[in-house]
């Protein structure tokens, strides 16, 4: 995201596609990517979008459980998780 929002930022300073490639040292397509989705989209297009595939079988609320528990519990017979 913090990629992202550089290259935004550097294009709106007016600075090439070209230029901004070389500047952060990433790919020029990469600059046009993103440029062309913040246009099109604004700052929701600098998120990412779906990918394709298998839906994610862990859920979001599966992995606050396994932090949470992992940072305020500690197992039986133990001094941490490892």
């Amino acid at each position: 995201m913090a990629q992202r929002s550089r290259i935004v930022l550097e294009c709106a300073e007016g600075h090439s596609i070209m230029e901004v490639s070389r500047r952060l040292r990433i790919a020029p397509d990469t600059v046009r990517t993103w440029r062309r989705r913040f246009i099109e989209r604004g700052l929701d297009g600098l998120c990412d979008d779906p990918r394709p595939g298998v839906p994610r079988k862990i859920t979001d609320a599966d992995v606050e459980r396994v932090i949470i528990k992992t940072l305020e519990e500690k197992p039986k017979n133990a001094t941490h998780w490892s």
